[in-house]
């Protein structure tokens, strides 16, 4: 396979991807949270990968 191919193939895998995902769930920008909350009094929302996992018992 020559690199054209092989790139030709790679675009072609993430327009079908990109497309995949826009049809199972169309963006609405109205549910997104906010990207700068700064005093805005609205509670963070969702986890810190990095947090350590909770131990049960502590």
């Amino acid at each position: 396979m020559t690199r054209r191919a092989v790139a030709a193939i790679a675009c072609v895998m993430l327009a079908a991807l990109l497309a995949f995902d826009l049809a199972a769930v169309p963006p609405n920008p109205y549910d997104a949270p906010a990207l700068f909350a700064l005093g805005s009094g609205a509670a963070p929302v969702g986890g810190f990968c990095g947090a350590p996992a909770s131990v049960p018992g502590n």
